[in-house]
């Protein structure tokens, strides 16, 4: 990888599995969040959750051997690590409404300098039809995490000083990783714990509406 080359989907999904504490209850959701499962480090143990009702997800099925009877929210086959479950629904919103978990990993099209979470349409008929259980996760989970890319596709920032889109829930977003920066949501604005090798801090703030913060500024490593 070139020093400013961005990270890859599967590199910024190693980096939020590497953040995760030993011994965590995690959410992931649907989209980007469905990748780190496959990057777990050894040596730790995260309790993997998914809002359709299984608990203690592992990584990818080999190809082949997918059972199609055990999916994530996102309709892709996993595996269950030792001591996994699957349940109904009900279940499964009882623990995200009721503080049972310690992170939430979610997917956004925009996220404010204050926290706020956009997640679920982008207004032009191409997104997720309705909010479903994100807003739940966003108030239930004790922290929530966003996994996006820093840029839209058409390099318009996704990191705003007020959302456009609609909210999912407002000032619930702590830390934000994407493939050009790990940033963290605080009372004194948006600080920069790690960022790209190569990508100067004026370079990274072109690319962010919101107004951000020098923090620790270590190298982003996938």
């Amino acid at each position: 990888m070139s020093p400013t080359t961005p990270l890859s989907r599967e590199q910024i999904a190693r980096r939020v599995a590497r953040a995760m504490p030993d011994g965590a209850f995690v959410n992931l959701g649907i989209g980007l969040p469905d990748m780190v499962p496959d990057h777990i480090p050894d040596g730790i143990e995260i309790f993997l959750h998914s809002e359709n009702g299984v608990l203690h997800i592992g990584p990818r099925p080999p190809q082949g051997q997918e059972d199609w009877d055990l999916i994530n929210a996102g309709k892709q086959p996993v595996t269950l690590r030792t001591g996994g479950s699957y349940f109904d629904s009900s279940l499964s919103f009882a623990m995200m409404r009721g503080g049972h978990l310690d992170i939430s990993v979610l997917g956004a099209f925009q996220v404010s300098e204050r926290g706020d979470l956009a997640n679920w349409s982008t207004g032009t008929g191409d997104g997720i039809p309705a909010v479903g259980g994100a807003m739940d996760l966003a108030v239930g989970a004790r922290q929530i995490w966003v996994m996006m890319e820093h840029t839209a596709r058409d390099g318009a920032p996704r990191i705003l000083r007020q959302c456009h889109y609609p909210l999912t829930a407002r000032g619930v977003v702590k830390r934000i990783f994407t493939n050009l920066a790990l940033l963290a949501v605080t009372e004194a604005g948006v600080l920069v714990e790690e960022i790209l090798p190569g990508l100067s801090f004026e370079e990274l703030q072109a690319r962010t509406e919101a107004r951000l913060t020098p923090g620790a500024m270590q190298p982003l490593l996938g």
